[in-house]
């Protein structure tokens, strides 16, 4: 087992390596040049658009519907684990970097968006599909269908064997185990590799299966419906307590400030040691950040292209709203929260305790109160993540089927079970399984962004110009 869990680590280190971040980052710098920063020109009118409905547009869901699908994907345990892993692995100044990354990541999810729209078709039950295997596939040309397939293929296996399933109601059946203390109902295993399975954790899982299960059989609309619902309420709430942290702690916010981008840069490190410590930030966070809000992956514009909208440039401004919010507030607001705590340079915390221990420190409530808000944010961020991989998965393995209703059934199912049989497993390898297939999903999209960049800042120059003499473009 070790063997194997070393085999992993390696191949995850070499796809989420320095090449594929460099990469990502090239192709967001690239598609913010080519667009004129229309990231940072028009976010005003793509906030204004995330609410208000496009009229007459033709779709399955309505562009906030879709956007709060995609985010139920994006805003999970990353903002608050993964935060939390990034500053402890390269200090305050991943930070930096992490927003950075979001910054021009905001321009690869608006060139997504607007693929997804563009490229888009209707099967003959009227559902409407896209995604980079319908933009690689129609903007490149049918020679690079293979390229699509292989998007494809490693969504499924993303979806069924890891970051939609296993891992996402494993950290909310150890979230509730870890706050409520319970018997042992059984064990699994033998000696060092022995497993409790408490009744905290059985009730959990059957819950959230259940749960699941009722939100996931009815497709696309009720997915949708569920997560306008939930990820409005779970990333207010978590906002909320956030910005009361922050709030508390208001005189220290200055110090904060400085200590993240004197790490950034290495100015905080030894003699010598500069530019090494600048690097590891810099991984670390860009990293951590594309994980997060999932910019260049291409899981998003699976489900932007379901909108009510007929005009993609106006989608792709309200998908990228979704790293503004999952990364340059939220994780902001979690990574601001652990350095003004100062929890990170604490010996013997990783992950979660991290957050928890910053939110504990900094927040004017008795410490279970603030545990116990951070419990109920995990389980929310974690559910939704369910929900949203369970559609980008099952829009993935349509694609390499050709939408047969019987096997997007079974696929449901087997999607289902795997989250039943998720809190009596291990992860230790699951969350590297699952790492590696976001990575490799990442390339054949990213070669698409690039090709099909001139597409997008042609049609994109073409709007905005008509929006400018006042054309009615809303």
């Amino acid at each position: 087992m070790d063997s194997l869990n070393n085999f992993l680590s390696a191949v995850d280190d070499f796809v989420w390596g320095i090449p594929l971040i460099v990469l990502i980052m090239a192709c967001g710098l690239l598609l913010t040049i080519r667009g004129r920063g229309f990231q940072f020109l028009h976010l005003g009118k793509a906030l204004k658009f995330m609410v208000k409905n496009e009229k007459g547009g033709e779709g399955e869901v309505s562009s906030f519907a879709a956007l709060c699908t995609a985010l139920s994907a994006t805003i999970g345990t990353g903002n608050i684990v993964g935060v939390a892993t990034a500053i402890a692995a390269g200090g305050p100044g991943a930070l930096f970097w992490m927003i950075v990354a979001a910054l021009l990541g905001m321009a690869t999810k608006y060139a997504e968006g607007f693929l997804a729209i563009k490229y888009r078709t209707v099967d003959s039950e009227g559902h409407y599909l896209g995604g980079p295997f319908y933009y690689i596939e129609k903007g490149m040309g049918a020679g690079w269908k293979w390229l699509a397939k292989l998007f494809a293929v490693f969504g499924v296996l993303a979806g069924l064997l890891g970051i939609g399933t296993i891992t996402q109601i494993n950290g909310i059946t150890s979230a509730v185990n870890n706050f409520f203390t319970s018997d042992i109902a059984f064990t699994i295993g033998s000696g060092e590799n022995i497993h409790e399975i408490s009744w905290a954790t059985i009730i959990a899982g059957a819950a959230v299966t259940i749960l699941a299960a009722l939100v996931i059989i009815g497709g696309i609309k009720r997915i949708s419906s569920v997560s306008q619902v939930i990820v409005p309420f779970m990333a207010v709430l978590y906002i909320i307590f956030a910005l009361i942290l922050i709030f508390m702690n208001i005189t220290k916010i200055p110090d904060a400030v400085v200590t993240i981008v004197k790490s950034a840069f290495g100015m905080d490190a030894v003699a010598g040691g500069a530019l090494g410590s600048m690097m590891i930030a810099m991984q670390k966070g860009v990293a951590r950040g594309i994980f997060s809000n999932e910019a260049g992956l291409g899981s998003a514009p699976i489900a932007a292209a379901a909108a009510q909208t007929k005009e993609p440039v106006r989608q792709g401004l309200v998908t990228m709203t979704g790293t503004f919010i999952d990364t340059v507030i939220v994780c902001t607001m979690t990574g601001l929260a652990i350095v003004i705590s100062g929890a990170y340079n604490i010996d013997g915390l990783e992950g979660v305790e991290i957050t928890t221990t910053a939110f504990q420190s900094g927040l004017p409530f008795p410490s279970q109160v603030s545990a116990f808000v951070l419990m109920i944010c995990l389980i929310f961020f974690a559910f939704t993540t369910i929900l949203g991989w369970s559609y980008y998965s099952e829009r993935c393995l349509a694609y390499l089927t050709g939408s047969k209703k019987s096997v997007t059934v079974i696929y449901r199912w087997l999607y289902i079970a795997a989250v039943f049989i998720g809190p009596y497993l291990t992860v230790s390898a699951v969350w590297t399984v699952a790492d590696i297939f976001n990575g490799l999903m990442a390339l054949p999209n990213i070669v698409a962004l690039i090709v099909l960049s001139g597409v997008m800042a042609k049609d994109s120059k073409a709007y905005f110009r008509k929006n400018k003499l006042g054309a009615n473009t809303d």
